[in-house]
């Protein structure tokens, strides 16, 4: 069976159509953050479920690393500016940092937020394999990653982002 012009024409713009749909839906589709255990130096432990319905931004550092440790202060400082609003921070150190050191690092620094240590390296694993310090991962109120920085987010842009996100419903 022979198709005149105008169906393969016709038929060539529905797939390119169908693609294109497809291809939107793709880029459009939040990836959910990953079901993990964070256990906190406290002692106790959160969930990425106890976390649903807060903004969270899931900062992984180590000591050792010079850039985590500089933008720190920045990121206390936006935990600060947007906390009582339902606005969350877990700064993960890496398997391979020592937890004396990490301890020692968020009592001297009176980090203002959350500190989890993952020793197994299975938070990481979760987030896609995290290797590079810093890293940091925005999720929305739904659990969705909005964002992912690999080396120190542009704050101003960020806090333009987090407000965005904790203004929506």
């Amino acid at each position: 069976m022979k198709l005149s012009r105008p169906v393969v024409a016709l038929l060539a713009a529905l797939i390119f159509t169908a693609i294109g749909v497809l291809a939107w839906t793709s880029l459009t589709r939040l990836e959910p953050a990953p079901a993990v255990t964070y256990r906190l130096l406290d002692g106790s432990s959160v969930t990425t479920d106890d976390l649903r319905g807060k903004v969270v931004l899931v900062n992984f550092w180590a000591t050792s690393c010079v850039t985590c440790v500089k933008e720190m202060p920045q990121i206390a400082a936006t935990h600060e500016k947007f906390r009582a609003r339902g606005f969350e921070t877990i700064a993960v150190a890496m398997s391979y940092d020592p937890p004396a050191f990490v301890s020692r690092f968020a009592e001297t620094r009176q980090l203002p937020f959350a500190v989890a240590i993952d020793g197994t390296g299975d938070i990481a694993r979760g987030f896609g394999d995290v290797r590079l310090t810093p890293t940091t991962f925005l999720i929305n109120k739904r659990g969705e990653i909005v964002k992912r920085y690999v080396g120190e987010p542009d704050f101003a842009a960020l806090h333009v982002l987090v407000d965005r996100l904790l203004a929506a419903s």
